[in-house]
């Protein structure tokens, strides 16, 4: 199977950007570092299985294709949709967070 280019939108990189910056001001160095790390694997394994990533969002916020993929050793998640051709990255979000809720911003639409 190829692999898809992984194309994370404006919002999404914002929500790196965000989760970083926690990181590094609770002076989590190593942990900002590892996100990163857990990211860019999160990244390869949609680009390559777009279709493992788990629909439950879809269902609650009637967006057909969303799917999303938990990071690694972190609370967080990728929601993207599969195109022809390439994987849309949505959001990165802490997966405590409520996701409809965040999803549902009107830049996300």
């Amino acid at each position: 199977m190829t692999a898809k280019p992984v194309v994370p939108r404006e919002l999404a990189n914002r929500d790196i950007e965000d989760a970083i910056a926690y990181y590094l001001s609770e002076n989590a160095e190593q942990a900002a570092l590892g996100f990163i790390d857990a990211l860019e694997h999160a990244y390869a394994h949609i680009a390559r299985y777009p279709a493992t990533g788990s629909p439950r969002y879809a269902h609650e916020l009637n967006l057909p294709g969303l799917r999303f993929w938990p990071l690694a050793n972190y609370p967080h998640l990728v929601l993207y949709v599969e195109r022809p051709e390439q994987i849309d990255v949505w959001r990165v979000l802490h997966g405590q967070r409520d996701i409809p809720a965040w999803m549902q911003e009107p830049e996300t639409l």
